[in-house]
């Protein structure tokens, strides 16, 4: 590899990086700005203060956080040219990322359960909010599962190696970046 081909690499790599992390910013700033608004609402009369999230949304953060040490791992067996351990770490990463949406959508059941819904007489501003959240934080699930889905597709392939990771890289950091949004949402709601 000649000089210029490496240089002309290093470019596309720093673009790529640099594109992924724009589209992070935004990200963080449409949940802060949903989050502020939660918080000025919250002083409303019609706030409920006594409703406590169910407890399906305990058991997907820890799906979530686990899926998030599975790719870890699947990089470092990638690293190591381990391409087995890489497999059945993407594998795990995406079953836990299925399973954290099937939990996600049992905590809105039961908080339908509980009388609450989205719109209607019988919401509140409080479970409207908290839909909204959680349904933005979905939609980047699924674009995160459909990400674990390139990375699997293109693991099979064998396309990365420990010399080639950059696709890797950028799907394992929208990934964990899904993840620690979901850490910030659930503290945010649980303890505020």
């Amino acid at each position: 590899m000649d000089l210029t081909q490496g240089t002309e690499q290093e470019k596309t790599a720093r673009s790529k990086k640099m594109m992924l992390w724009f589209g992070i910013i935004s990200m963080v700033m449409m949940f802060a700005g949903l989050t502020s608004a939660y918080v000025v609402s919250s002083e409303r009369q019609d706030w409920l203060n006594d409703f406590t999230l169910p407890a399906s949304f305990i058991w997907s953060t820890l799906a979530i956080v686990t899926s998030s040490i599975t790719l870890f791992i699947a990089k470092k067996q990638l690293r190591a040219n381990n391409r087995k351990g890489a497999t059945y770490s993407l594998l795990a990463t995406l079953v836990l990322g299925v399973i954290f949406v099937g939990l996600q959508l049992q905590g809105f059941e039961d908080i339908i359960n509980l009388g609450f819904y989205f719109t209607g007489s019988e919401s509140s501003i409080t479970t409207s909010f908290i839909y909204v959240l959680v349904l933005a934080h979905l939609a980047h699930i699924a674009a995160g599962l459909i990400v674990l889905l390139v990375l699997i597709y293109n693991h099979f392939k064998q396309r990365y190696t420990s010399e080639q990771m950059l696709g890797f890289e950028l799907g394992a950091t929208f990934w964990h970046f899904v993840d620690v949004l979901w850490l910030y949402l659930f503290v945010f709601l649980y303890f505020f």
